[in-house]
């Protein structure tokens, strides 16, 4: 399984970026294998994105702003979710995992 955070890489918005940036600093230091996969860049992703998302969780005007996040195919949510599953310590359920990934011990 793999986690996907749809990021915008040249985003003008001061939130997005702030958003985007929590999602991935939390993903990083919880050691949870993610792809980041930056919208800006890649037409096709972006397209495939806004084809995913569930019509209920789509704006009613305009696109749907990044971060959202997927476990594979599967959609868990945008910023808004993340933050939810966070507060109610509920992320690697959000995200469709199991439990919290194993870390070895540094050998010293």
């Amino acid at each position: 399984m793999v986690i996907k955070v749809y990021v915008a890489s040249s985003s003008g918005s001061v939130a997005v970026k702030k958003h985007q940036q929590a999602v991935v600093g939390f993903l990083e230091a919880n050691r949870i294998n993610f792809q980041e996969v930056d919208i800006t860049m890649m037409e096709e992703q972006r397209l495939w994105m806004y084809r995913n998302i569930p019509r209920d969780k789509q704006p009613e005007r305009g696109n749907p702003l990044p971060p959202q996040i997927f476990n594979e195919d599967h959609y868990c949510g945008d910023y808004e979710d993340f933050f939810q599953s966070k507060e109610n310590n509920t992320v690697f359920t959000f995200l469709g995992l199991s439990s919290k990934p194993n870390v070895k011990a540094a050998e010293s």
